[in-house]
């Protein structure tokens, strides 16, 4: 098909690969407008791209999260700079690759990269779109839950998203909703003090003791102290040990057990962009 490049030849591959208008042109020219060709061109500029920028740091992207009742996952896809992540076919990359990952239930981020998108692979497709955007992007986070009843939280922008599982079946969506939303905002590194991290909960003994030791408290005292000072930790980073956000006189174990008796939550997942 070598001869004069149509603006319509254009308009189709940009369909095809998501690149611009000029770099359509330039490579259905040197690819003397055959298509399957053509694309090789642009896949092979993103490859170049990647490389190029292997060392580039990606610290913005676009985190979402999608639930379908009793699976919620979430993703990271992130690349170099705010413009890129807020283009909406950078969005639009974003939700494909997450919903082929909950359609395919990924146990992992690299069963994810994978999986088969197109006539590549998702990680082939991201590579792929590093050379339209110039800019190194990757796959930096991906987390699923699954229980009875999930819900998630995505903060507008889309530079933070929680995922949150529940024990029993047909929770009040506003009550989920509530509890993603206070995971998003307390960040807490565990649903209770029993599945706080044994180096976290030793590190935050030491602190403890070494902390009441400087203040002079005798030496027979120090372990009592430190015991209330681990409370106080728990009532900062366990969710269910939280005060809840809306009313401050309820614990969100105490808020989840007066929505509905026993109600409580199983696992939950929270990434950001930001710095928090």
């Amino acid at each position: 098909m070598a001869g004069k490049i149509s603006m319509a030849d254009i308009t189709h591959l940009r369909k095809m690969t998501g690149a611009g208008m000029m770099d359509c042109k330039n490579a259905l020219a040197e690819a003397e407008g055959d298509f399957e060709k053509a694309m090789e061109v642009i896949r092979k500029k993103g490859q170049a791209v990647a490389a190029k920028r292997s060392d580039r740091n990606a610290s913005e992207g676009c985190v979402l999260a999608k639930t379908t009742g009793p699976y919620a996952a979430m993703i990271a896809l992130k690349c170099e700079t705010d413009f890129v992540a807020k283009n909406a076919d950078f969005v639009a990359l974003a939700t494909e690759i997450l919903d082929l990952a909950i359609a395919n239930k990924c146990v992992d981020v690299e069963a994810v990269k994978a999986l088969p998108m197109g006539k590549s692979t998702v990680s082939e497709a991201i590579i792929d779109r590093s050379g339209i955007t110039g800019e190194k992007m990757e796959l930096d986070g991906y987390a699923f839950v699954e229980a009875p009843t999930t819900s998630i939280y995505i903060h507008p922008g889309n530079k933070l998203a929680t995922i949150v599982a529940f024990n029993q079946a047909n929770v009040e969506p506003q009550v989920a909703h509530e509890i993603a939303m206070q995971i998003a905002a307390m960040n807490p590194i565990s649903v209770d003090a029993a599945s706080v991290p044994a180096e976290v909960l030793a590190t935050e003994k030491e602190i403890a003791a070494d902390k009441a030791r400087q203040e002079g408290k005798p030496e027979n005292m120090i372990e009592k102290i430190a015991l209330g000072r681990i409370n106080k930790f728990y009532k900062e980073v366990c969710l269910l040990q939280q005060e809840y956000v809306k009313d401050t006189k309820l614990t969100v174990a105490q808020f989840l057990d007066s929505s509905s008796k026993g109600l409580t939550v199983t696992a939950f997942k929270r990434y950001t962009l930001n710095a928090d």
